[in-house]
């Protein structure tokens, strides 16, 4: 009797074919149960390759567009990542897997200390969460060698390219909030350098000092 896929391979399945390549990735795809980073009542969704909604008029994003984002850093393994926007962690959990450690910044007490709970209750522990303001990065624990902005604005805000360490990428959706591009930027010595467009996607804001006001 051929035993059955696990329901995982579902949201590699869909990864792959938004074009991700990396096999890092897709076996990190593989390996984390989204089952454990969603909101109650959606647990049969969990393996949708959908944005859910987590409260406050915010939404996970996309698994398939987390890990489009996520393969636009090129990770290799022993990075300090800052990630903007820890939502309900699954993205987190994902950024854990693939480099050495992960600062991560919620604006959302609340979402944020549910997060807290499921990346414990997955034994992730390579993970700082803090909660407060991300659009001004934060500055004590860098510089940082790649950057993930899971909110839009139609620029990058100062902090976070200066946080950024001279060879290190940054990826964001750039726009209005709702209809943006996500950017893959490297950082050089001169400063932020746009290397290309990963896909168009659609955002919540990225609200604070340095985005859109709160």
């Amino acid at each position: 009797m051929t035993e059955a896929a696990p329901p995982s391979e579902a949201l590699v399945r869909a990864v792959r074919e938004a074009g991700v390549t990396d096999e890092r990735l897709l076996q990190a795809v593989r390996a984390t149960p989204r089952a454990a980073f969603v909101p109650t009542g959606h647990q049969e969704q969990a393996y949708d390759d959908v944005p859910l909604p987590i409260g406050h008029a915010q939404v996970t994003t996309q698994p398939s567009l987390s890990a489009m984002m996520i393969e636009g850093l090129g990770l290799s393994g022993d990075e300090h990542v800052l990630e903007i926007g820890t939502g309900l962690g699954f993205q987190t959990a994902l950024l854990a897997r693939l480099a050495a450690d992960v600062v991560t910044i919620e604006m959302w007490p609340d979402i944020a200390e549910e997060a807290r709970r499921n990346l414990a209750r997955q034994g992730i522990g390579n993970v700082e969460q803090r909660v407060g303001d991300g659009s001004g990065g934060v500055p004590d624990r860098a510089p940082y060698d790649a950057v993930i902005v899971s909110a839009a604005f139609p620029e990058v805000p100062v902090p976070l390219a200066g946080q950024l360490r001279p060879g290190g990428r940054l990826v964001q959706p750039v726009g209005p909030g709702g209809h943006d591009q996500v950017v893959s930027f490297l950082r050089t010595a001169t400063g932020l350098e746009r290397e290309r467009v990963l896909t168009p996607a659609h955002f919540v804001r990225l609200r604070g000092r340095y985005g859109f006001p709160a």
